[in-house]
């Protein structure tokens, strides 16, 4: 099956449920083994390396769901904005707004992954009294 942004919609919206650990499983098989996957924490080359990262996550949280909010594409790039709620075990439910840009590559696989969110805004505006000291700092600092 060739990757599309119907064929994403379709497969990623079977990846995560609200009530329970996401299963990505079946959509591995639209990986490049040499994926190069970056976000704002990390970067991760290899297929192995990416499955491990998932595996990871998935023990790291309770529960986790994402809402695709808008997707586009254009020839090999498939664009897409999400939410992603994340319960872990001890805190509570913390969202992060985000885009993904996937590269295919010829064969029809993702060889690239690019997420983009803000990890710390996201997760300080959960913070009674410290989210607008947060926010105060970023609009004295940088604008």
């Amino acid at each position: 099956m060739i990757l599309s942004k119907e064929v994403l919609l379709k497969e990623w919206s079977k990846t995560y449920n609200t009530n329970g650990k996401p299963d990505w499983s079946h959509i591995f098989p639209f990986y490049s083994e040499e994926i190069i996957f970056q976000d704002s924490i990390q970067k991760i080359v290899g297929k192995t390396e990416f499955v491990d990262m998932c595996n990871r996550l998935t023990k790291r949280c309770k529960e986790l769901k994402m809402d695709i909010l808008n997707i586009s594409q254009s020839e090999n790039i498939i664009f897409f904005e999400w939410k992603m709620t994340m319960m872990f075990k001890k805190f509570p439910s913390t969202p992060l707004l985000g885009s993904t840009r996937l590269t295919i590559d010829s064969k029809g696989l993702i060889i690239e992954q690019r997420d983009y969110y803000d990890l710390w805004g996201d997760i300080f505006n959960n913070i009674p009294h410290f989210n607008n000291l947060y926010r105060k700092f970023l609009k004295n600092k940088f604008g």
